[in-house]
């Protein structure tokens, strides 16, 4: 094997039994993507490509944006923004190039670049996935201006006529620098597009957009930037969904035989994929439903279905499975003790607190859910999974939470992960390792304390509803399980 992955592979031959080639490439960039991660190129980036399949209309290549380190720009600007899919069944696998995605932008060093494109009037539509971490929000949901300062001090240059390229060290303070470049290049109305696992997270990021301008700019200047946003800046909600873990060098090994070149690009996926757009655009999109996205009025249904149900319970199966010594939530859900609190957790706690979405059985998606996890090719880490858990357990379980216990009802499930959570806390902070989390301090201190940390743990301002953070029988029940825990 030679070379590496790029627009001259595309060239060299047809289609064969393991590699689909894309046979037409959009012509410009018409969507910029904050966060283009696995989870991106391994979603949306193949709904995208597969909508221009399907009608033929070029005009919606992508712009990635990767937010936290330059390395994915540096592997997929080498080669043209191609990257192979490697999706991975139980009984099967497949390879696909994907070539959406035209090229890669790193803001911290290229942020002019990332504002002009924003601005540009080919481009309709803003997407995310920068996780719930990177929403930049204190615990009481507010944005956390200190975090986002450095973009909101460059928001103000660039208000007074600085056309310095500022380095943005924030997804947030990064939108809100590119909707203001919009609003002084002609106003041309754009979508902002959330795809985020946050209950409402279009909402969420609109207010938060609105609080960034609201602070970076004094007095009456922020009025006219706000009136745009009202009229012609749309931010609608979404619901996504796919098993896409880590890549390995076994991943990289196969997928260059199969190919014949290295491609350092590529991700890993399960074969389900979903996508519920309310349909709220403020011009145009691409025809994401002629690729099984499904949009709606409403994406509160299924959104809760998904957080409640697959995010909560996968959390639950990776703090247990971590604490248990099991590296691969297929491993973890294999555990039979594991999997039985996972049933309890996802059909007596989270499935009687939802209402089902038009042609969903909240029980076959259970069912299915589990399937999903024990698929033992995708080698989904527990590490991977539980970390940011500040951040994910109000979204995954504090609904679940509030709806058993208003109804009499101590949720056992949500309990055991609430105390597999705590048990990887103090593990961690015993063994004095890495604490994945933004919080961590504030971890190690309430586990560190004198006194009773489950009480301090479960009392950290944010993580649970008021009502379970009071609740006396929830406190028992999860010290009853922390003590399950070796």
């Amino acid at each position: 094997m030679t070379g590496r992955l790029g627009g001259d592979w595309l060239t060299a031959g047809a289609d064969t039994a393991d590699v689909t080639r894309p046979p037409v490439r959009p012509e410009r960039v018409g969507i910029v993507h904050l966060g283009i991660g696995a989870f991106h190129r391994a979603h949306q980036a193949v709904f995208t490509e597969d909508a221009l399949l399907a009608t033929g209309d070029t005009r919606w290549g992508i712009l990635g944006v990767t937010q936290r380190s330059a390395t994915v720009r540096d592997q997929l600007r080498p080669q043209d923004g191609l990257f192979g899919v490697l999706t991975l069944g139980t009984d099967e696998s497949s390879l696909r190039v994907v070539g959406s995605v035209l090229d890669v932008a790193f803001p911290a060093e290229e942020a002019a670049r990332v504002l002009a494109a924003v601005a540009a009037p080919d481009t309709h539509v803003i997407t995310l996935t920068v996780t719930e971490q990177g929403y930049a929000r204190t615990p009481d949901g507010t944005l956390d201006v200190a975090a986002v300062r450095a973009d909101l001090d460059a928001l103000a240059k660039e208000h007074e006529g600085d056309t310095g390229d500022h380095p943005a060290g924030s997804a947030i303070g990064l939108l809100v620098r590119g909707l203001a470049a919009r609003h002084r290049a002609g106003g041309a109305p754009i979508t902002v597009l959330s795809c985020d696992n946050l209950a409402e997270n279009g909402h969420v990021l609109e207010r938060l957009v609105r609080e960034a301008v609201t602070a970076a700019l004094p007095g009456d200047a922020a009025a006219p930037l706000l009136s745009w946003l009202d009229t012609a800046v749309t931010f609608p909600a979404s619901m996504v969904d796919r098993l896409v873990p880590a890549t390995t060098d076994e991943h990289l090994a196969d997928v260059a035989a199969r190919l014949g070149v290295r491609d350092d690009g590529v991700v890993v996926a399960e074969p389900f994929r979903q996508w519920v757009v309310e349909d709220r655009f403020a011009g145009p999109r691409p025809a994401w439903e002629r690729a099984g996205a499904v949009f709606t009025d409403d994406v509160r249904p299924w959104e809760r279905a998904k957080l409640r149900l697959l995010n909560g319970t996968h959390s639950l199966i990776a703090y247990a499975g971590a604490v248990a010594g099991h590296t691969t939530i297929s491993a973890a859900v294999a555990d039979p003790a594991i999997a039985a609190r996972a049933r309890t957790y996802l059909f007596d706690d989270a499935l009687p607190t939802l209402t089902a979405p038009p042609g969903l059985d909240l029980a076959a998606y259970g069912e299915q859910i589990l399937g999903r996890f024990a698929n033992p090719h995708l080698r989904h880490t527990t590490e991977k999974v539980a970390t940011d858990g500040t951040q994910k357990i109000p979204q995954r379980w504090g609904e679940v939470l509030t709806h058993r216990l208003a109804a009499g009802v101590v949720p056992e499930g949500a309990a055991y992960g609430l105390a597999a959570w705590i048990a990887f806390v103090l593990r961690r902070v015993r063994d004095d390792a890495p604490l994945p989390d933004p919080r961590a301090d504030e971890l190690r201190a309430a586990a560190t304390a004198s006194g009773d940390p489950v009480s301090r743990l479960l009392a950290l301002p944010g993580l649970l509803p008021a009502e379970a953070a009071r609740s006396a029988s929830l406190t028992s029940a999860v010290s009853t399980a922390v003590g399950q825990f070796p």
